[in-house]
């Protein structure tokens, strides 16, 4: 998937009124993600994505993820992206949606399991709920 398409894709399904917001919603929550999970697993995930995005998931590669609850993840995305949390939720959501439907079946599987169970809201529950254009 094309950088232009991911973040279209990030602004219908998250609702967002512009490019620019799904652009901000995109990076906070890939810079958190890399905070999340372990370095090897970013720098495979950045592998799979358009160089744009890649380059806010490298630099801890060897490194272990921190272990923090989904409500901490998503303070943390709220706080750089300047959004309440509430519609934080809504985006990273919407940004797990669009990362699995970007990303090889096997690498969003390598890349859920980085998350513990409290993080199951998060992420899609099906293919069913495939991105379109």
């Amino acid at each position: 998937m094309k950088y232009d398409e991911f973040i279209k894709h990030v602004q219908s399904v998250a609702q967002l009124n512009s490019r620019e917001e799904a652009e901000c919603a995109t990076y906070a929550t890939l810079l958190t993600i890399k905070e999340r999970i372990v370095g090897d697993e970013a720098k495979d995930l950045a592998a799979q994505l358009p160089n744009e995005l890649g380059k806010y998931l490298y630099g801890r590669e060897g490194e272990n993820g921190q272990h923090f609850s989904m409500q901490e993840f998503i303070t943390r995305v709220s706080e750089k992206q300047r959004v309440d949390p509430i519609a934080t939720a809504i985006h990273v959501r919407s940004i797990f949606i669009v990362l699995r439907n970007a990303v090889t079946p096997g690498e969003f599987k390598d890349f859920q399991a980085n998350f513990s169970e409290d993080y199951a809201e998060l992420f899609p529950i099906s293919p069913t709920s495939e991105v379109t254009a």
